[in-house]
């Protein structure tokens, strides 16, 4: 049998794990506001509408950072719709997702919901439809705390304190032909550093994400970021990227692989903004939100000018296999092997939207299998991540060719030494650990998500139908087929 051997050494690091990768995505799209994180008439709603039993699996999944309002949703967005009293709010078309609006849901509303779930907002704000003054005018309103129009408005409503939001989006996937608003990127360049520029001047101390390419497949990819940034560089902090794996696209093992695509565009990004940093003569590094990500069985979408105008439809609420869950913990392991210039994810979304989390209106809310290695790897990747020495057996693909079968990463947080990783393959493989760098280790948990059936899902009749496996951890393991791992360990003081 073939083996896997994994070497690691606290010598070797990437970089400090910035507790934003574990961030999230709430957009008015779907059901993942109504009936999935506000629905007043649910049993457990509280006094706010706000599901409390989302809240609790919120607060498990260990998200630390959620976009909103959108998401193609914002582009058509006016952020004044919901604020203020909840009966004199305006009934909308949306026009990205084709669905009626009813704003009871809004800003102030988000603002509690994120507080009560332990997570920093990422607003983004509409330069679609709208522009400078009104950007600048939505941070007045949340940032400021009296004596402008604007923040004055905002303790009318009722809410006296700023709610000093410190993350900006400067609007969402501009050079989209489907975005209410597309641009090139020399009209989205122009326009975002004079919205940045605006917004900096109310507050110097928010940080900015420029929108880069929607997807790394569109013909402008690279081209766009380098444009957009030589607009901008010196307004923003961060560049996004905005990447989706397909089940259906292309073959499973390339499938299961999909986190290569993505160590690429994450690192074709990067090295797009060190060019422009380089022509500018800038000293400033730019870093990456990679502020929507997940798997989505897009295929399968009904694009909305081929539906009719509904209330609150159930759009792509994909139902998650052993394989997706396998590929976001591998897709993990990539955005923590970046942890250098990677500072920010947003997996989208969270509630319904091809989310970890699912309701039924007026039901339960229940895991996911994604649910699993993101909740594990938010709870235990902390401190430095560690660069790892790793051989292991290859697997062909059509896409990608001959990949490694396993995949891994570390981190290191005082004492506390953690493992991830993954075998994307179809056959066991050991793993052999060669940790003697970090002297006597004192072994913890083994976390483990793998199934004989690869297809099994959890439903609501059957929420808890594929789970963790919890062992003891050692320095040789057996990797099952197409499986996600977390070890622990502790490294014992030298006596």
């Amino acid at each position: 049998m073939a083996v896997a051997r994994l070497t690691l050494d606290p010598s070797f690091s990437v970089g400090t794990v910035d507790p934003r990768l574990f961030g999230s995505f709430v957009e008015h799209m779907g059901r993942c506001v109504y009936t999935g994180v506000f629905e007043p008439d649910h049993p457990s709603a509280d006094a706010d509408g706000l599901r409390t039993d989302v809240l609790e699996l919120v607060r498990e999944l260990g998200v630390t950072t959620v976009r909103y309002p959108g998401g193609n949703f914002v582009s058509a967005y006016r952020w004044e719709d919901g604020v203020g009293p909840v009966g004199d709010r305006p009934r909308r078309l949306d026009l990205a997702w084709r669905s009626l609006e009813s704003n009871a849901f809004g800003l102030n509303e988000f603002m509690r919901w994120a507080g009560q779930a332990g997570a920093e907002p990422m607003m983004a704000v509409n330069l679609g439809t709208r522009g400078v003054a009104e950007a600048a005018e939505l941070v007045e309103y949340c940032n400021l705390a009296d004596g402008t129009a604007a923040a004055d408005l905002r303790r009318k409503h009722g809410v006296a304190r700023p709610h000093d939001i410190r993350l900006w989006c400067l609007g969402n996937e501009m050079d989209g032909p489907w975005q209410i608003g597309s641009r090139t990127a020399h009209e989205y360049g122009r326009l975002a550093a004079q919205a940045g520029h605006a917004m900096k001047r109310v507050d110097p101390t928010i940080e900015l994400v420029a929108c880069g390419s929607s997807d790394g497949d569109m013909p402008t990819f690279g081209a766009w970021e380098a444009t957009v940034l030589e607009h901008t560089y010196d307004q923003v902090d961060y560049i996004s990227l905005h990447t989706y794996y397909d089940p259906e696209r292309y073959d499973e093992a390339s499938f299961r692989a999909s986190a290569v695509d993505l160590d690429g565009s994450v690192e074709a990004v990067l090295a797009t903004a060190d060019h422009v940093r380089a022509k500018l003569r800038r000293t400033k590094r730019i870093r990456l939100a990679l502020d929507e990500w997940n798997v989505w069985y897009k295929s399968r979408l009904v694009e909305p000018e081929d539906r009719g105008i509904e209330d609150t439809p159930a759009l792509i609420e994909d139902d998650f296999t052993v394989t997706d869950a396998m590929v976001v913990g591998n897709l993990l392991i990539s955005m923590l092997r970046h942890a250098d210039r990677l500072a920010i994810g947003c997996q989208a979304q969270l509630v319904n939207i091809i989310a970890p989390i699912r309701t039924l209106a007026g039901g339960p809310a229940w895991r996911q299998t994604i649910f699993h290695p993101f909740a594990q790897t938010a709870r235990l990747a902390r401190g430095t991540v560690l660069r790892p020495a790793l051989t292991a057996p290859a697997m062909s693909t059509g896409r990608f060719g001959e990949v490694p079968a396993v995949d891994a990463v570390a981190t290191l947080d005082g004492s506390a030494l953690t493992v991830f990783a993954v075998n994307r393959g179809t056959e066991p493989i050991p793993l052999q650990l060669d940790l003697r760098a970090f002297g006597p280790l004192r072994p913890g948990e083994h976390l483990a998500l793998h199934n004989s059936d690869p297809r099994l899902t959890n439903t609501a009749a059957h929420p808890e139908r594929v789970t963790l496996g919890v062992s003891r951890s050692a320095t040789e393991v057996l990797l099952p087929p197409v499986s996600w791992h977390a070890l622990s360990y502790t490294i014992e003081e030298k006596s």
